[in-house]
């Protein structure tokens, strides 16, 4: 959801810069509102962007840092913009890798795509992807729409997961972003998937301070978050699990060059994403958001010693 919204905000302006370049009129602008990132980095060397969130540049920056450990050649480049902007980066050889969701990403590339499940989802990327990139291990870390409730809230009724909830449902409002009103997978996926129907529906924004402010103020019970927001861990909210996969999953995966795939990155990349997991993201980004407001870079470094591979 995080990264549909800034696609859709960033979408007009980057492919409007993406036709200013195609036309030679790119030469004095900014390279990151067209995708572009400057020429194609040696054969020796990994180039590696991220999306323009804290949760991309985190794990980007893991990924770069990781790979200097083990003797890699790294550039780094600023953060990008949305898919618009750095999926063409990658397919014109601007960038080499980025941390990427399997969900998202598979839709994009393949738009009538319908697999919900982990391993569904990442086998049909895998097909569905250019011959000229590929996706690595897929880490358990996942950052997708999550039906959160507080603290309180669970234990009051027992709230584990998304089955729990049909009983109570009647007697709850639920917040979020309009459109999750009257997405397949918002909604109207939780009343056919769960047999949930909310006492009412209140727009708010998408997973932001007005939905924080909402459960925290009990005008409504359960709202969308983002599974990995720092506010989840801030306010010990309880992510209810989702057994029945209403929504898609959207595990965090190195999307990379295949000719920069060399065994040593694999296995570089690979250790990452073994030990990359949801409540990981949670924590890197309450750190990132803490009020020392540390860089990507520190958060990167801090991650990578407390797990070994620094």
């Amino acid at each position: 959801m995080r990264r549909t919204l800034i696609a859709r905000v960033a979408a007009v302006a980057a492919i409007s810069a993406l036709a200013l370049t195609a036309c030679g009129g790119g030469g004095g602008g900014d390279p990151l509102s067209s995708g572009s990132t400057g020429s194609a980095a040696p054969a020796d060397t990994i180039k590696i962007g991220s999306a323009n969130f804290t949760e991309s540049q985190i794990v980007a920056a893991i990924y770069g840092q990781a790979l200097q450990a083990k003797g890699v050649k790294v550039e780094t480049t600023p953060p990008i913009g949305s898919r618009e902007a750095y999926y063409p980066a990658l397919q014109d050889g601007s960038i080499d890798l980025i941390p990427e969701y399997t969900g998202t990403l598979l839709q994009y590339v393949k738009k009538d795509a319908t697999e919900t499940e982990p391993d569904a989802v990442y086998t049909a990327l895998q097909a569905a992807l250019p011959p000229t990139l590929t996706v690595l291990q897929k880490s358990a870390a996942e950052d997708r729409d999550a039906v959160v409730v507080t603290r309180a809230t669970a234990t009051q009724h027992n709230l584990k997961t998304m089955d729990d909830l049909a009983p109570v449902c009647g007697q709850m409002a639920f917040g979020g972003p309009p459109e999750f009103q009257t997405r397949p997978d918002g909604i109207p996926g939780i009343q056919k998937t769960y047999n949930c129907t909310f006492k009412s529906y209140l727009p708010l924004d998408a997973g932001g301070p007005l939905t924080v402010a909402g459960l925290k103020d009990g005008n409504v019970a359960a709202a969308d978050i983002f599974s990995t927001d720092a506010s989840i861990k801030t306010n010990d909210f309880v992510v209810l699990d989702d057994p029945k996969s209403n929504f898609a999953a959207q595990n965090v995966v190195p999307l990379i060059t295949k000719a920069k795939a060399t065994p040593q990155v694999t296995e570089v990349l690979d250790a990452i994403s073994a030990k990359l997991t949801t409540q990981g993201l949670t924590d890197l980004n309450a750190e990132a958001a803490s009020d020392t407001k540390p860089s990507a870079e520190t958060v990167a470094k801090n991650w990578l010693t407390a797990n070994g591979l620094a």
